[in-house]
């Protein structure tokens, strides 16, 4: 954790217990020969969890009496996003009594509890379920269908497994740490990054210049977009599947917290990419991403990665 960047001191906990980009930094997420079958019974309750998500969601959307609100750090929540994040909580406490759970609209449950974190030293708590009721509120709040539910187990700070779940897309992606990852639309298919090895031949997305800018980037960025093939914005969850999918090389990102990555990590990980924050790294505790196909993770990083130390603030979105 850089020092002195204050909105993401309140992590440091989480990402002093990772030193490793890949599922096997903790010796409890490291890939079983067996195909991950640790996390089978984990990743069934997530995905039957991404279930009573998607009815409660799609039911609200595009809803004539949506209630919408504006948070404290004035991003939008509205009633869906609130019902979904209370379904999920209380399906976790039910079948993993013992799990802490950390959501973006109800905080973290451990958040001022030593004796939730390892026995008083503040680490991270050992499993926690890391959710993001609705990702891309903005497009669920205007009707634009890209949006998706992200659920997140994360042992000792390692992500070890996540679904995203986009029922306006007809669309699910999962993964668990050595399960391999998988997508759904009319059946289900593994999913496998690109092998695009030149930046000159690979597609970025962006999600945003304003983030870029804010953060004193942009300059960065800019010099990227110069050596890539083709650049867009796509946004959201979408940009990091797509990069799992292997339709897209390379995505970025400021501004983000946890609750915006974990599910994500380990699918673009299973998939066989690489997932740091944009300086590098490991964990969704730094405040941003870089997922690529792996092969030119090092290249990007090369333009884009630096101390984040003096960086500006980020206002997330929502």
């Amino acid at each position: 954790m850089p020092a002195g960047h204050a909105r993401y001191a309140r992590y440091a906990r989480y990402a002093g217990s990772v030193t490793d980009p890949t599922p096997a930094s903790s010796s409890d997420a490291t890939a079983d020969a067996d195909g991950g079958a640790r996390w089978a019974a984990d990743l069934r309750l997530a995905l039957a969890l991404a279930d009573a998500a998607d009815a409660i969601s799609t039911e609200r959307y595009r809803s004539a009496d949506l209630h919408v609100s504006l948070k404290p750090d004035r991003t939008h929540v509205t009633d869906a996003d609130q019902a979904v994040e209370r379904a999920i909580r209380a399906g976790v406490e039910s079948e993993r009594p013992d799990d802490s759970f950390y959501g973006e609209e109800y905080g973290d449950d451990t958040a001022g509890d030593d004796a939730a974190s390892d026995e008083g030293t503040g680490r991270v708590p050992r499993r926690q379920w890391i959710v993001d009721p609705i990702d891309g509120t903005a497009n669920f709040l205007r009707g634009v269908p890209v949006w998706a539910t992200l659920i997140s187990l994360v042992v000792d700070g390692v992500p070890v497994l996540g679904v995203v779940s986009a029922p306006a897309l007809g669309r699910r992606w999962w993964a668990s740490a050595g399960g391999g990852a998988f997508a759904s639309e009319h059946g289900t298919a593994p999913l496998s990054v690109s092998g695009v090895r030149d930046l000159a031949d690979a597609s970025l997305s962006y999600n945003g210049l304003e983030y870029w800018r804010e953060a004193g980037r942009l300059e960065q960025l800019l010099t990227l977009t110069d050596q890539v093939w083709r650049t867009r914005a796509y946004g959201e969850f979408w940009s990091y599947v797509l990069v799992a999918e292997g339709a897209l090389d390379v995505a970025g990102e400021l501004g983000l917290e946890p609750y915006d990555m974990a599910a994500l990590i380990p699918i673009v990980e299973e998939a066989g990419g690489r997932f740091t924050s944009a300086d590098g790294e490991p964990g969704p505790w730094h405040g941003s991403a870089l997922a690529t196909n792996g092969l030119l993770h090092d290249d990007v990083l090369g333009v884009v990665a630096r101390s984040l130390d003096t960086a500006p603030e980020v206002i997330p979105s929502a």
